[in-house]
C-alpha cells in the first residue's frame, strides 16, 4: 500500500495551520484527500478550489448530479471514501 506523510492538524504551522483553520469540518479534523497536500500548502489551496469550482461552479449538472457522479467513481475505482 502506498504512503503519503501528512502533518496532522495538532502539528500545523503557518500556512498550513490557516487553511487547515479554513477547512475543518464538523467533525474536528480536515479529510484526508486535502491533507495529503500538507507538505505543499499551495496546492492544498489549489485542490480545494479545483474542488469547489466543480462542485459548486456554474454548471448544467445540479449539485445532485455531480455528487452522484462522484460517488459512482468512487464505487468504480472501489474507494471508500
Amino acid at each position: 500500500m502506498s504512503w503519503i506523510e501528512m502533518i496532522k492538524e495538532k502539528d500545523a504551522k503557518g500556512r498550513l495551520k490557516k487553511l487547515y483553520d479554513l477547512f475543518t469540518e464538523p467533525w474536528g479534523g480536515v479529510d484526508n484527500i486535502l491533507k495529503i497536500h500538507s507538505l505543499n500548502p499551495r496546492s492544498l489551496r489549489s485542490h480545494f478550489d479545483l474542488y469547489k469550482t466543480l462542485m459548486r461552479g456554474r454548471s448544467d449538472l445540479s449539485l445532485v448530479q455531480r455528487e452522484m457522479i462522484a460517488v459512482v467513481v468512487s464505487s468504480i475505482n472501489q474507494c471508500h471514501y
